[in-house]
Protein backbone atom coordinates (compact mmCIF):
# COMPACT_ATOMS: atom_id res chain seq x y z
CA UNK A 1 0.00 0.00 0.00
CA UNK A 2 1.68 3.18 -1.42
CA UNK A 3 0.48 6.82 0.23
CA UNK A 4 0.60 10.43 -1.16
CA UNK A 5 0.73 13.49 0.64
CA UNK A 6 -0.45 17.07 -0.22
CA UNK A 7 1.31 20.20 2.14
CA UNK A 8 -0.03 21.58 4.98
CA UNK A 9 0.25 24.76 2.71
CA UNK A 10 -2.81 23.96 0.63
CA UNK A 11 -4.49 25.27 3.76
CA UNK A 12 -1.79 28.38 4.48
CA UNK A 13 -1.34 27.45 7.90
CA UNK A 14 0.19 24.05 10.17
CA UNK A 15 -3.32 23.04 11.57
CA UNK A 16 -2.05 19.69 12.34
CA UNK A 17 0.74 21.29 14.97
CA UNK A 18 -2.04 23.67 16.25
CA UNK A 19 -4.31 21.10 17.39
CA UNK A 20 -1.51 19.73 19.01
CA UNK A 21 -0.02 22.38 20.88
CA UNK A 22 -2.91 24.54 22.13
CA UNK A 23 -4.37 22.15 24.58
CA UNK A 24 -0.86 21.68 25.13
CA UNK A 25 0.17 25.76 25.99
CA UNK A 26 -3.62 25.61 27.41
CA UNK A 27 -2.59 22.65 29.68
CA UNK A 28 0.86 24.65 30.84
CA UNK A 29 -1.11 27.88 31.32
CA UNK A 30 -3.50 25.94 33.74
CA UNK A 31 -0.84 24.89 35.68
CA UNK A 32 0.65 28.47 36.02
CA UNK A 33 -2.71 29.91 36.67
CA UNK A 34 -3.61 27.85 39.97
CA UNK A 35 -6.92 29.63 39.81
CA UNK A 36 -10.23 28.21 40.03
CA UNK A 37 -12.40 31.83 39.00
CA UNK A 38 -9.34 32.13 35.95
CA UNK A 39 -9.19 28.12 35.19
CA UNK A 40 -12.41 26.87 34.54
CA UNK A 41 -13.55 29.67 31.11
CA UNK A 42 -9.54 29.56 30.27
CA UNK A 43 -9.75 25.74 30.17
CA UNK A 44 -13.47 26.02 28.54
CA UNK A 45 -12.41 28.31 25.50
CA UNK A 46 -9.34 26.36 25.08
CA UNK A 47 -11.52 23.39 24.70
CA UNK A 48 -13.28 24.94 22.15
CA UNK A 49 -11.19 26.71 20.18
CA UNK A 50 -9.74 23.37 19.45
CA UNK A 51 -12.93 21.75 18.49
CA UNK A 52 -13.51 24.85 16.13
CA UNK A 53 -10.63 24.42 14.84
CA UNK A 54 -10.85 20.50 14.26
CA UNK A 55 -14.17 21.47 12.40
CA UNK A 56 -12.00 23.98 10.45
CA UNK A 57 -10.23 20.90 9.37
CA UNK A 58 -13.21 18.72 8.46
CA UNK A 59 -14.29 21.52 6.41
CA UNK A 60 -11.11 21.99 4.65
CA UNK A 61 -10.54 18.41 4.01
CA UNK A 62 -10.83 16.53 0.49
CA UNK A 63 -12.75 13.87 1.00
CA UNK A 64 -12.59 12.78 -3.22
CA UNK A 65 -8.99 13.15 -2.71
CA UNK A 66 -7.16 9.44 -2.18
CA UNK A 67 -4.16 10.88 -0.60
CA UNK A 68 -2.95 12.15 3.15
CA UNK A 69 -4.22 15.80 3.22
CA UNK A 70 -2.30 18.74 5.19
CA UNK A 71 1.27 16.79 5.79
CA UNK A 72 3.94 18.65 7.91
CA UNK A 73 7.51 17.23 8.53
CA UNK A 74 10.36 18.09 10.08
CA UNK A 75 13.57 16.00 10.18
CA UNK A 76 14.68 15.26 13.81
CA UNK A 77 17.47 13.00 14.55
CA UNK A 78 17.59 9.68 14.01
CA UNK A 79 14.31 7.59 12.82
CA UNK A 80 11.96 10.31 15.47
CA UNK A 81 11.08 12.53 11.87
CA UNK A 82 7.82 14.80 13.21
CA UNK A 83 5.91 13.53 9.96
CA UNK A 84 1.88 14.22 10.44
CA UNK A 85 -1.13 14.06 7.79
CA UNK A 86 -4.54 12.97 8.04
CA UNK A 87 -7.32 11.12 6.20
CA UNK A 88 -11.14 11.15 7.01
CA UNK A 89 -10.54 8.23 9.52
CA UNK A 90 -8.46 10.71 11.44
CA UNK A 91 -10.66 13.45 11.42
CA UNK A 92 -13.63 11.31 13.11
CA UNK A 93 -11.28 10.21 15.88
CA UNK A 94 -9.97 14.17 15.98
CA UNK A 95 -13.69 15.69 15.78
CA UNK A 96 -14.33 12.91 18.68
CA UNK A 97 -11.48 13.93 20.92
CA UNK A 98 -12.16 18.06 20.76
CA UNK A 99 -15.69 17.09 21.63
CA UNK A 100 -15.25 14.68 24.01
CA UNK A 101 -12.69 16.75 26.06
CA UNK A 102 -15.10 19.80 25.85
CA UNK A 103 -17.70 17.60 27.88
CA UNK A 104 -15.12 16.57 30.46
CA UNK A 105 -14.58 20.13 30.87
CA UNK A 106 -17.72 20.92 31.60
CA UNK A 107 -18.38 17.67 33.06
CA UNK A 108 -16.07 17.74 35.75
CA UNK A 109 -15.38 20.52 37.81
CA UNK A 110 -19.14 20.97 37.88
CA UNK A 111 -18.72 20.01 42.08
CA UNK A 112 -16.78 17.13 42.72
CA UNK A 113 -13.23 17.03 40.84
CA UNK A 114 -11.52 19.69 42.50
CA UNK A 115 -8.80 21.85 42.52
CA UNK A 116 -10.11 22.64 38.83
CA UNK A 117 -6.55 23.59 37.59
CA UNK A 118 -5.00 19.84 37.70
CA UNK A 119 -8.19 18.24 36.42
CA UNK A 120 -8.05 20.90 33.53
CA UNK A 121 -4.34 20.87 33.02
CA UNK A 122 -4.46 17.00 33.21
CA UNK A 123 -7.39 17.02 30.73
CA UNK A 124 -5.73 18.99 27.94
CA UNK A 125 -2.99 17.72 28.43
CA UNK A 126 -4.74 14.58 27.13
CA UNK A 127 -6.35 15.86 24.59
CA UNK A 128 -3.00 17.34 23.28
CA UNK A 129 -1.35 13.29 23.06
CA UNK A 130 -4.20 11.99 21.82
CA UNK A 131 -4.34 14.69 18.42
CA UNK A 132 -0.92 13.93 18.28
CA UNK A 133 -1.38 10.08 18.31
CA UNK A 134 -4.36 10.44 15.44
CA UNK A 135 -2.01 12.93 13.53
CA UNK A 136 1.16 11.27 13.15
CA UNK A 137 2.51 8.78 10.90
CA UNK A 138 5.51 7.96 12.75
CA UNK A 139 5.09 4.68 14.64
CA UNK A 140 7.33 5.28 17.49
CA UNK A 141 5.87 8.49 17.99
CA UNK A 142 2.41 6.34 18.00
CA UNK A 143 3.59 4.37 20.75
CA UNK A 144 4.97 7.21 22.59
CA UNK A 145 2.17 9.45 22.43
CA UNK A 146 0.09 6.66 23.64
CA UNK A 147 2.17 5.71 26.54
CA UNK A 148 1.82 9.61 27.74
CA UNK A 149 -1.57 9.57 27.49
CA UNK A 150 -2.12 6.51 29.67
CA UNK A 151 0.26 7.34 31.89
CA UNK A 152 -2.22 10.62 32.71
CA UNK A 153 -5.25 8.54 32.69
CA UNK A 154 -3.81 6.51 35.23
CA UNK A 155 -3.24 9.80 37.09
CA UNK A 156 -6.95 10.64 36.31
CA UNK A 157 -7.72 7.13 37.96
CA UNK A 158 -5.86 7.77 40.96
CA UNK A 159 -5.97 11.34 41.94
CA UNK A 160 -9.73 11.20 41.46
CA UNK A 161 -10.90 7.85 42.54
CA UNK A 162 -14.50 6.98 44.14
CA UNK A 163 -13.28 3.99 45.96
CA UNK A 164 -10.31 3.34 48.83
CA UNK A 165 -8.99 0.21 46.56
CA UNK A 166 -7.33 2.88 44.20
CA UNK A 167 -3.85 1.84 44.77
CA UNK A 168 -4.80 -1.50 43.63
CA UNK A 169 -6.48 -0.08 40.62
CA UNK A 170 -3.98 1.98 39.61
CA UNK A 171 -1.41 -0.84 39.99
CA UNK A 172 -3.56 -3.52 37.74
CA UNK A 173 -4.00 -0.85 35.05
CA UNK A 174 -0.24 0.06 34.79
CA UNK A 175 0.40 -3.61 35.14
CA UNK A 176 -1.80 -3.95 31.66
CA UNK A 177 -1.14 -1.16 30.45
CA UNK A 178 2.78 -1.25 30.52
CA UNK A 179 2.49 -4.82 28.99
CA UNK A 180 0.42 -3.33 26.07
CA UNK A 181 2.91 -0.10 25.46
CA UNK A 182 5.96 -2.80 26.05
CA UNK A 183 4.40 -5.07 22.78
CA UNK A 184 3.86 -2.52 21.22
CA UNK A 185 7.44 -1.32 21.48
CA UNK A 186 9.26 -4.50 20.31
CA UNK A 187 6.91 -4.60 17.36
CA UNK A 188 6.97 -0.96 16.29
CA UNK A 189 11.08 -2.15 16.78
CA UNK A 190 11.10 -5.20 15.22
CA UNK A 191 9.33 -2.87 12.01
CA UNK A 192 12.22 -0.55 11.92
CA UNK A 193 14.81 -3.58 12.02
CA UNK A 194 13.29 -4.62 9.10
CA UNK A 195 13.72 -1.78 7.37
CA UNK A 196 16.81 -1.37 8.70
CA UNK A 197 17.60 -4.93 6.51
CA UNK A 198 16.13 -4.04 3.32
CA UNK A 199 17.45 -0.15 3.16
CA UNK A 200 21.24 -1.24 3.75
CA UNK A 201 21.32 -0.07 8.02
CA UNK A 202 18.43 2.93 7.56
CA UNK A 203 16.17 2.67 10.45
CA UNK A 204 12.38 4.20 10.31
CA UNK A 205 9.33 4.06 11.58
CA UNK A 206 7.49 6.54 8.80
CA UNK A 207 4.41 4.62 7.95
CA UNK A 208 5.14 6.19 4.56
CA UNK A 209 8.79 4.76 4.43
CA UNK A 210 7.70 1.44 5.79
CA UNK A 211 4.84 0.91 3.50
CA UNK A 212 7.31 0.59 0.91
CA UNK A 213 9.42 -2.66 2.42
CA UNK A 214 7.43 -5.42 3.01
CA UNK A 215 7.91 -7.03 5.92
CA UNK A 216 9.70 -10.15 5.37
CA UNK A 217 7.45 -13.34 5.99
CA UNK A 218 9.19 -14.88 8.66
CA UNK A 219 8.80 -11.83 10.86
CA UNK A 220 5.26 -10.67 9.24
CA UNK A 221 3.13 -12.54 12.31
CA UNK A 222 5.60 -12.19 14.72
CA UNK A 223 4.62 -8.06 14.32
CA UNK A 224 1.04 -8.64 13.87
CA UNK A 225 0.86 -10.07 17.36
CA UNK A 226 3.14 -7.79 18.74
CA UNK A 227 1.14 -4.57 17.81
CA UNK A 228 -2.14 -6.77 18.07
CA UNK A 229 -1.70 -7.32 21.42
CA UNK A 230 -0.41 -4.40 22.56
CA UNK A 231 -3.57 -2.58 21.07
CA UNK A 232 -5.97 -5.07 22.10
CA UNK A 233 -5.00 -4.91 25.85
CA UNK A 234 -6.08 -0.87 26.05
CA UNK A 235 -9.23 -1.33 23.49
CA UNK A 236 -10.15 -3.80 25.39
CA UNK A 237 -10.69 -6.88 23.36
CA UNK A 238 -12.04 -10.53 25.34
CA UNK A 239 -9.65 -12.19 27.07
CA UNK A 240 -7.01 -8.93 27.61
CA UNK A 241 -9.99 -6.65 29.15
CA UNK A 242 -9.15 -8.40 33.13
CA UNK A 243 -8.12 -4.41 33.85
CA UNK A 244 -11.47 -3.38 33.16
CA UNK A 245 -14.11 -4.10 35.47
CA UNK A 246 -11.76 -3.27 38.43
CA UNK A 247 -11.10 0.13 37.02
CA UNK A 248 -14.69 0.52 36.36
CA UNK A 249 -15.78 -0.22 39.60
CA UNK A 250 -12.94 2.14 41.99
CA UNK A 251 -11.50 4.53 39.27
CA UNK A 252 -13.29 7.42 38.88
CA UNK A 253 -16.74 7.19 37.18
CA UNK A 254 -16.88 9.46 34.22
CA UNK A 255 -13.97 11.60 33.22
CA UNK A 256 -11.17 9.15 33.06
CA UNK A 257 -13.15 6.07 31.25
CA UNK A 258 -14.48 8.82 28.43
CA UNK A 259 -11.09 9.60 27.61
CA UNK A 260 -9.09 5.94 28.16
CA UNK A 261 -12.62 4.30 26.51
CA UNK A 262 -14.11 6.75 24.62
CA UNK A 263 -11.65 7.40 22.05
CA UNK A 264 -10.84 4.02 20.38
CA UNK A 265 -7.01 4.19 19.90
CA UNK A 266 -6.65 0.56 19.74
CA UNK A 267 -8.61 0.53 16.96
CA UNK A 268 -7.19 3.29 14.86
CA UNK A 269 -3.50 1.79 15.64
CA UNK A 270 -5.10 -1.26 13.73
CA UNK A 271 -6.66 0.92 10.80
CA UNK A 272 -3.85 3.54 10.52
CA UNK A 273 -0.58 0.99 11.01
CA UNK A 274 -0.82 -3.09 11.48
CA UNK A 275 -3.62 -3.36 8.66
CA UNK A 276 -1.53 -1.54 6.05
CA UNK A 277 1.69 -3.12 7.47
CA UNK A 278 1.41 -6.49 7.63
CA UNK A 279 -1.40 -7.50 5.34
CA UNK A 280 -0.65 -11.01 4.87
CA UNK A 281 -0.18 -11.44 8.80
CA UNK A 282 -3.19 -9.78 8.70
CA UNK A 283 -5.52 -12.56 6.49
CA UNK A 284 -3.41 -15.44 8.03
CA UNK A 285 -4.69 -14.84 11.54
CA UNK A 286 -8.34 -12.81 11.41
CA UNK A 287 -10.00 -15.59 11.66
CA UNK A 288 -8.41 -16.47 15.20
CA UNK A 289 -9.17 -13.27 16.32
CA UNK A 290 -12.84 -13.20 14.79
CA UNK A 291 -13.54 -16.54 16.93
CA UNK A 292 -12.24 -14.88 20.24
CA UNK A 293 -14.47 -11.50 18.91
CA UNK A 294 -17.53 -13.81 18.64
CA UNK A 295 -16.86 -15.73 22.09
CA UNK A 296 -16.68 -11.86 23.84
CA UNK A 297 -19.83 -10.53 22.71
CA UNK A 298 -21.28 -13.44 24.65
CA UNK A 299 -18.99 -13.78 27.61
CA UNK A 300 -19.26 -10.59 28.13
CA UNK A 301 -22.89 -9.76 27.59
CA UNK A 302 -23.73 -12.54 30.22
CA UNK A 303 -21.52 -11.53 32.58
CA UNK A 304 -23.10 -7.68 32.47
CA UNK A 305 -26.60 -9.09 33.62
CA UNK A 306 -25.68 -10.60 36.88
CA UNK A 307 -23.98 -7.08 37.81
CA UNK A 308 -25.25 -5.64 40.42
CA UNK A 309 -22.81 -2.42 40.05
CA UNK A 310 -23.93 0.08 37.24
CA UNK A 311 -20.63 0.78 36.94
CA UNK A 312 -18.87 -3.10 36.12
CA UNK A 313 -22.13 -3.41 34.02
CA UNK A 314 -20.59 -0.53 31.85
CA UNK A 315 -17.43 -2.17 31.83
CA UNK A 316 -18.95 -5.43 30.76
CA UNK A 317 -21.07 -3.47 27.66
CA UNK A 318 -17.92 -2.20 26.30
CA UNK A 319 -16.28 -5.62 26.28
CA UNK A 320 -19.31 -6.82 24.48
CA UNK A 321 -19.63 -4.21 21.94
CA UNK A 322 -16.09 -3.87 21.25
CA UNK A 323 -15.94 -7.43 19.82
CA UNK A 324 -18.84 -6.26 17.04
CA UNK A 325 -16.18 -3.55 16.21
CA UNK A 326 -13.43 -5.70 15.93
CA UNK A 327 -15.58 -8.63 13.89
CA UNK A 328 -16.02 -5.67 11.62
CA UNK A 329 -12.34 -5.08 11.49
CA UNK A 330 -11.44 -8.48 10.83
CA UNK A 331 -13.69 -8.97 8.12
CA UNK A 332 -10.96 -7.13 6.28
CA UNK A 333 -13.79 -5.51 3.51
CA UNK A 334 -14.03 -1.88 3.07
CA UNK A 335 -17.75 -1.49 3.94
CA UNK A 336 -16.85 -3.21 7.38
CA UNK A 337 -13.91 -0.86 8.22
CA UNK A 338 -16.77 1.64 7.28
CA UNK A 339 -19.17 0.53 9.55
CA UNK A 340 -16.42 -0.05 12.46
CA UNK A 341 -15.12 3.22 12.31
CA UNK A 342 -19.22 4.12 12.71
CA UNK A 343 -19.53 2.11 15.76
CA UNK A 344 -16.47 3.97 17.05
CA UNK A 345 -17.78 7.06 16.81
CA UNK A 346 -20.82 5.83 18.23
CA UNK A 347 -19.30 4.03 20.93
CA UNK A 348 -17.59 7.04 22.04
CA UNK A 349 -20.53 9.00 22.04
CA UNK A 350 -22.72 6.57 23.69
CA UNK A 351 -20.07 5.52 26.49
CA UNK A 352 -19.10 8.87 27.19
CA UNK A 353 -23.30 9.33 27.50
CA UNK A 354 -23.38 6.70 30.00
CA UNK A 355 -20.55 7.51 31.63
CA UNK A 356 -21.70 11.08 32.51
CA UNK A 357 -25.37 10.43 33.23
CA UNK A 358 -23.63 7.64 36.27
CA UNK A 359 -21.37 9.84 37.59
CA UNK A 360 -24.33 12.43 37.83
CA UNK A 361 -26.40 9.47 39.39
CA UNK A 362 -23.77 8.96 41.97
CA UNK A 363 -23.19 12.98 42.90
CA UNK A 364 -26.89 12.70 43.60
CA UNK A 365 -27.55 9.12 45.37
CA UNK A 366 -23.83 8.11 46.52
CA UNK A 367 -24.06 4.36 45.07
CA UNK A 368 -23.76 3.20 41.68
CA UNK A 369 -25.36 -0.27 43.15
CA UNK A 370 -28.87 -1.09 41.29
CA UNK A 371 -30.26 -2.77 44.41
CA UNK A 372 -30.13 1.27 45.91
CA UNK A 373 -31.76 2.48 42.57
CA UNK A 374 -34.81 3.13 41.50
CA UNK A 375 -37.65 5.42 40.43
CA UNK A 376 -35.16 8.04 39.32
CA UNK A 377 -37.09 8.77 36.52
CA UNK A 378 -39.73 10.80 38.87
CA UNK A 379 -36.34 12.90 39.84
CA UNK A 380 -34.38 13.29 37.12
CA UNK A 381 -35.85 12.36 33.74
CA UNK A 382 -33.33 14.41 32.03
CA UNK A 383 -30.96 12.35 33.18
CA UNK A 384 -32.83 9.21 32.17
CA UNK A 385 -33.77 9.95 29.38
CA UNK A 386 -30.09 10.70 28.22
CA UNK A 387 -29.19 7.29 29.20
CA UNK A 388 -31.69 5.60 27.46
CA UNK A 389 -30.62 7.23 24.49
CA UNK A 390 -27.29 6.17 24.85
CA UNK A 391 -28.16 2.49 25.60
CA UNK A 392 -30.04 2.31 22.50
CA UNK A 393 -27.43 3.98 20.30
CA UNK A 394 -25.09 1.35 21.58
CA UNK A 395 -27.37 -1.73 20.52
CA UNK A 396 -27.77 0.09 16.90
CA UNK A 397 -31.32 0.88 16.99
CA UNK A 398 -32.29 2.50 13.93
CA UNK A 399 -32.23 6.36 14.16
CA UNK A 400 -28.67 6.05 16.05
CA UNK A 401 -25.64 5.90 14.14
CA UNK A 402 -24.90 2.43 15.58
CA UNK A 403 -27.79 1.31 13.66
CA UNK A 404 -25.81 1.66 9.88
CA UNK A 405 -22.25 0.77 12.00
CA UNK A 406 -23.59 -2.71 12.73
CA UNK A 407 -25.70 -2.90 9.43
CA UNK A 408 -22.06 -3.02 7.48
CA UNK A 409 -20.40 -5.03 10.04
CA UNK A 410 -23.21 -7.89 10.39
CA UNK A 411 -23.12 -7.57 5.92
CA UNK A 412 -19.84 -8.14 6.00
CA UNK A 413 -19.40 -11.11 8.34
CA UNK A 414 -21.71 -12.56 6.42
CA UNK A 415 -20.19 -12.68 3.06
CA UNK A 416 -16.97 -13.29 5.13
CA UNK A 417 -17.57 -15.28 7.77
CA UNK A 418 -21.33 -17.09 6.71
CA UNK A 419 -24.82 -16.82 8.38
CA UNK A 420 -24.16 -19.11 11.66
CA UNK A 421 -21.43 -17.01 12.56
CA UNK A 422 -22.88 -13.60 11.78
CA UNK A 423 -26.60 -14.80 13.10
CA UNK A 424 -24.43 -15.26 16.59
CA UNK A 425 -22.81 -11.96 16.60
CA UNK A 426 -26.20 -10.62 15.94
CA UNK A 427 -27.86 -12.81 18.90
CA UNK A 428 -25.02 -11.30 21.43
CA UNK A 429 -25.94 -7.92 20.13
CA UNK A 430 -29.63 -9.13 21.45
CA UNK A 431 -28.35 -10.42 24.87
CA UNK A 432 -26.56 -6.91 24.73
CA UNK A 433 -30.13 -5.15 24.39
CA UNK A 434 -31.41 -6.65 27.27
CA UNK A 435 -28.72 -6.17 30.05
CA UNK A 436 -28.66 -2.40 28.81
CA UNK A 437 -32.15 -2.04 29.01
CA UNK A 438 -32.60 -4.19 32.38
CA UNK A 439 -30.34 -1.52 33.89
CA UNK A 440 -32.22 1.28 32.88
CA UNK A 441 -35.90 -0.01 34.16
CA UNK A 442 -33.66 -0.83 37.69
CA UNK A 443 -32.26 2.33 37.81
CA UNK A 444 -35.10 4.88 36.23
CA UNK A 445 -38.28 2.91 36.50
CA UNK A 446 -38.64 0.23 38.74
CA UNK A 447 -39.72 1.12 42.50
CA UNK A 448 -37.22 1.63 44.74
CA UNK A 449 -36.95 -1.76 46.57
CA UNK A 450 -34.52 0.17 49.65
CA UNK A 451 -35.21 2.68 51.83
CA UNK A 452 -35.73 6.24 51.33
CA UNK A 453 -33.17 8.58 50.41
CA UNK A 454 -31.87 10.53 53.53
CA UNK A 455 -31.97 13.85 51.52
CA UNK A 456 -34.10 14.96 48.31
CA UNK A 457 -32.05 14.06 45.49
CA UNK A 458 -31.63 17.14 43.73
CA UNK A 459 -33.04 18.44 39.79
CA UNK A 460 -30.57 18.27 37.11
CA UNK A 461 -28.35 21.81 36.91
CA UNK A 462 -27.91 23.65 33.63
CA UNK A 463 -24.45 22.27 33.01
CA UNK A 464 -25.27 19.01 33.30
CA UNK A 465 -28.56 19.88 30.76
CA UNK A 466 -25.99 21.12 28.35
CA UNK A 467 -24.03 18.25 29.07
CA UNK A 468 -26.59 15.21 29.04
CA UNK A 469 -27.92 17.58 26.11
CA UNK A 470 -25.05 17.75 23.33
CA UNK A 471 -24.37 14.36 23.58
CA UNK A 472 -28.00 13.32 23.08
CA UNK A 473 -27.97 16.07 20.18
CA UNK A 474 -24.94 14.67 18.30
CA UNK A 475 -25.90 11.14 18.81
CA UNK A 476 -29.22 11.86 17.09
CA UNK A 477 -27.88 14.03 14.59
CA UNK A 478 -25.02 11.89 13.56
CA UNK A 479 -28.04 8.39 13.70
CA UNK A 480 -30.20 10.89 11.19
CA UNK A 481 -27.65 12.10 9.25
CA UNK A 482 -25.07 9.17 9.23
CA UNK A 483 -24.09 9.91 5.15
CA UNK A 484 -21.34 12.60 5.53
CA UNK A 485 -19.48 10.78 7.84
CA UNK A 486 -19.33 7.67 5.31
CA UNK A 487 -18.40 9.61 2.50
CA UNK A 488 -15.99 11.37 4.63
CA UNK A 489 -14.25 7.48 5.68
CA UNK A 490 -15.17 6.00 2.56
CA UNK A 491 -12.20 6.88 0.11
CA UNK A 492 -8.97 5.46 2.91
CA UNK A 493 -10.97 2.73 3.75
CA UNK A 494 -11.96 1.78 0.09
CA UNK A 495 -8.12 2.27 -0.60
CA UNK A 496 -7.48 -0.05 2.66
CA UNK A 497 -10.48 -2.99 1.69
CA UNK A 498 -8.81 -3.18 -2.21
CA UNK A 499 -5.27 -4.02 -0.01
CA UNK A 500 -7.29 -7.35 1.17
CA UNK A 501 -9.18 -7.77 -1.95
CA UNK A 502 -5.86 -8.71 -3.72
CA UNK A 503 -4.50 -11.39 -1.14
Amino acid sequence: MTFSEWSWTELGYPILTLLQLLPLVAATLMLLLRDAKATIPAALGAAALELGLSFRLYLAYDAEASALQFAEHLALPGPFDYHVAVDGVSIVFILLTALLTLLVLVYGPLRDMVPAWRLSAAVLAIEATLMAAFATLNLMWFVLFSALELGLVGYLLWYWATSPEKDLTLARFYQFMGTGVLLLLLGTLLVGWNHSQVTAGRWSFDLVDLARVPVVPGLSSSVFFLLFYGLAIRTPLFPLHGWLPLVAEHGHIAVAPTLLLGLKVGVYGLLRFVFPLVPEAVERWHGYVVAFAVVGIFYAALLAMVQVNLRRLLAYAVVSHTSLLILGLFSLDAHAFEGSVILSLTFGLALATLAFMTGLIYRRTGTTLLSKMGGLFDHIPFIGLAFFVAGLSIIGMPGTPGFDGAHLVLEASIQRFGTLLTIAAALGNVVAAGFLLWAFQRAFLAPRSGPPPRAPIERITVSEVMVAGLVVAVLLGTGFYTEPWLRLIETPLSNLGALFAAQ
